[in-house]
């Protein structure tokens, strides 16, 4: 019998899905948990863990490393519906199995479980080794840009704030009690350090980042 647990947030997607999967004669859903907390006392009962990404408590991938320590006959699989290659690619490299699209038939995935238990790989050693490439790729790309935002002085966050607002130099330049010409001089740093072209790519790198966010607009 395949012990599955199941993880995702929606109840309404996860507990049918664990009707037709108990109606397998070899498959049976022992667990289902809702938030990572819930998940993580289960984990050691499970030889497959289905699980969702997107958590109210944290990321489906917080579950997949733990499942990678109880060994090669416990797996992770990932079912979201917001798959894209950098999700991926993070789900690969943290100890996934196979990553799919919640739109994906019920047979298929009843397939791709028994597959998994029997010790069949379901993602090809090429695309693994991309995906661990990639990761390994945007985790360098992520310390670069943080070494470059730790670069940056409180002043010049201030003014990545207030450009966030959508001020303009003049604006920025009363808001915090200086000159214009010093906003100016703020934004040429600002501009230098991070490695980009224009204020416009610095407030996209900042945001991107999590530096600043763009307040929400008045209707």
């Amino acid at each position: 019998m395949i012990r599955v647990l199941l993880v995702d947030d929606h109840a309404c997607f996860r507990q049918p899905l664990a009707r037709v999967l108990d109606d397998e004669s070899d498959i049976s859903v022992f667990g289902q948990a809702g938030t990572v907390a819930e998940a993580r006392p289960l984990l050691d009962e499970a030889d497959i863990a289905v699980v969702d990404l997107d958590l109210p408590d944290g990321s489906g991938l917080d579950l997949l490393q733990p499942l990678k320590g109880f060994g090669a006959n416990y797996k992770a699989l990932v079912l979201t519906a917001n798959a894209n290659i950098i999700e991926e690619a993070w789900a690969v490299e943290a100890g996934a199995s196979g990553v799919l699209h919640k739109t994906i038939g019920t047979d298929d995935l009843i397939l791709t479980i028994r597959r998994l238990a029997a010790g069949e790989e379901v993602t090809p050693l090429r695309r693994q080794v991309e995906m661990l490439r990639l990761a390994s790729r945007m985790r360098d790309h992520r310390r670069d840009a943080n070494r470059s935002i730790a670069r940056l002085t409180p002043r010049e966050i201030d003014v990545l704030h207030l450009l966030a607002e959508g001020l303009k130099d003049r604006e920025i330049a009363r808001r915090l009690v200086i000159s214009t010409e010093t906003v100016r001089t703020h934004m040429v740093n600002i501009i230098s350090k991070l490695g980009v072209e224009s204020r416009l790519h610095a407030l996209v790198f900042a945001v991107q980042h999590g530096v600043v966010q763009i307040p929400p607009m008045d209707i």
